[in-house]
């Protein structure tokens, strides 16, 4: 199981509430995403980003599938222009789907 972590800066967080709403809407509609967790931050510290991403997917080849997907590729259309800093980090995990 591979586990795609990305967490986002906005110049304005009232963004970071329609990104995850719009980050969720990618559920059921990629063959190789296997989950998705999304949440704005609450606590609002100085080291704080605004929204964290985590997908799940089977390996690499099925992240990178997810990646150029249409529905992942409009979705990036719509954040590239809003995003201010996003990181990334993804690591092979022991965790299922379910677990």
């Amino acid at each position: 199981m591979l586990t795609h972590v990305v967490l986002f800066r906005f110049p304005d967080l009232g963004v970071a509430a329609e990104c995850r709403d719009r980050m969720l809407s990618m559920k059921g509609r990629i063959p190789s995403l296997l989950d998705i967790e999304v949440g704005v931050d609450i606590v609002r510290s100085d080291r704080s980003f605004d929204l964290a991403l985590i997908t799940r997917h089977e390996d690499l080849d099925a992240m990178a599938s997810y990646q150029v997907h249409p529905v992942h590729q409009e979705l990036l259309a719509w954040v590239k222009p809003r995003v201010q800093q996003a990181v990334a980090v993804d690591f092979v995990s022991a965790r299922t789907v379910g677990d």
